[in-house]
């Protein structure tokens, strides 16, 4: 044990700065992903002494980015994370984030792009990128769309709580916008179980006669729902679900988007 010590304060003297640095987002690393962890547990995973650890943990302590629980002795992150994590979320564009990927996703399945989150009760497109049909030239941006009919609202509703849906029901109805619109609250809510397991939706022609989309998630930092993402095109010729990848392809975009708004996947 001497001699590992000795080397660990050979290389803190070479260049530790940036050992300890990297060390110490170690540590924070390894609280996040168990809650709590003692100093031997952190040192035995981090393969250096516990007095290594014992120093990160200080000074992590006394900028309060860690505090130790007094009943255990373990140690787990401390209020100095949520000071340092709530800067960021204001600072990230939704918009400026998912821009590329929207354009990639129009680029790579040839139909129109939108983004949209929940304003007022209804789906509000905030940006599109257009695929290179010349079928597909109608603009969204700006536009209101009902949560129960289209693609991207059901992702919405899907991850509100019940009650959040039952307000929003009886504040504007679940009103017919074709003949295919779901409309019974019964049959919307199994379908919105669905969407919530799977991890999309798919309508097709609910909102408007001749036109299918579909739509996943866009998580935040702390894993809500803040917008979806979705592709629609004419009925004739986009079809989703047999379209090898798409939906897949469509997933991974949209926690794409939520990685650049800090989504961990944790």
């Amino acid at each position: 044990m001497a001699a590992k010590d000795g080397l660990e304060a050979d290389t803190e003297g070479q260049g530790g700065g940036v050992q300890s640095v990297d060390r110490a987002f170690q540590v924070l690393d390894i609280l996040a992903r168990t809650g709590h962890a003692g100093v031997s547990e952190i040192a035995e995973e981090l393969g250096v002494h516990k007095s290594t650890v014992s120093r990160l943990l200080g000074s992590l302590v006394a900028r309060e980015i860690v505090r130790q629980n007094n009943d255990r002795g373990k140690y787990q992150l401390g209020f100095g994370i949520l000071r340092l994590a709530s800067a960021i979320p204001g600072r990230l564009s939704l918009v400026h984030e998912a821009r590329s990927i929207l354009e990639n996703l129009a680029d790579e399945y040839k139909e129109t792009v939108n983004l949209a989150v929940l304003r007022s009760n209804y789906a509000v497109n905030v940006d599109q990128a257009m695929g290179p049909s010349t079928l597909a030239t109608y603009d969204w941006v700006g536009s209101l769309t009902p949560l129960h009919a289209t693609s991207s609202g059901k992702i919405l509703l899907a991850a509100l709580p019940v009650d959040e849906r039952n307000q929003i029901y009886k504040k504007v109805g679940l009103t017919s916008r074709t003949s295919r619109t779901v409309t019974d609250r019964v049959a919307l809510e199994k379908e919105l179980l669905s969407i919530a397991r799977d991890g999309y939706a798919v309508v097709h022609e609910e909102f408007e006669i001749g036109l299918t989309a579909v739509a996943a998630p866009v998580y935040n930092h702390i894993g809500t729902v803040i917008a979806a993402v979705s592709i629609s095109g004419p009925s004739f010729r986009f079809d989703p679900e047999n379209t090898p990848g798409l939906i897949q392809g469509l997933r991974e975009a949209g926690l794409k988007i939520s990685a650049k708004m800090g989504y961990t996947g944790r």
